[in-house]
């Protein structure tokens, strides 16, 4: 007597979400690993590097290290080491504003700025690439459907 294989339809609810989890994440972990080793060969910088160039990328007069700490959702050691590497580039300043001494602002300096509108479209084109098997309205629907996962379960969807 051969045992037929059970049906996807008929596991449980709660393992196929387990089976979505996990293929969530080795898509995600794979796409990211990828783009690390292309920004190390093409351009020398981290992950987090490029991270932190975009989060200051999108606040051009610069931020305080408490705030682009949780922009990244890490802690304010991890940043400094990371801005302390991007100054020695001269990719980014760090300013003390006038109202506290204690404090920095930091901004891309212009050469970062460049440097970084370089890298960011090369991203996109490898982000592009590595998901070209997905047409337009399977990526809206994609990102209809995963929009509200990360911060609310099935909450309201987000871009």
């Amino acid at each position: 007597m051969t045992v037929a294989k059970q049906s996807v339809s008929a596991r449980p609810l709660s393992k196929q979400r387990l089976r979505l989890w996990l293929r969530l994440l080795r898509a995600a972990r794979g796409i990211e690993s990828e783009l690390r080793e292309r920004l190390r060969k093409d351009f020398a910088i981290t992950m987090p590097q490029f991270d932190v160039m975009a989060a200051l990328a999108r606040k051009p007069d610069g931020m305080n290290m408490t705030e682009l700490s949780r922009m990244l959702m890490v802690s304010n050691g991890n940043v400094t080491g990371i801005i302390d590497r991007l100054a020695v580039e001269k990719l980014v300043q760090r300013q003390a504003p006038a109202t506290d001494r204690r404090s920095f602002i930091v901004r891309l300096t212009p050469k970062g700025a460049s440097q970084f509108a370089v890298v960011a479209k090369a991203h996109e084109n490898w982000v592009d690439e590595l998901l070209a098997g997905f047409d337009a309205a399977e990526a809206d629907h994609l990102i209809e459907m995963l929009g509200g996962l990360a911060s609310s379960g099935r909450g309201e969807t987000q871009s």
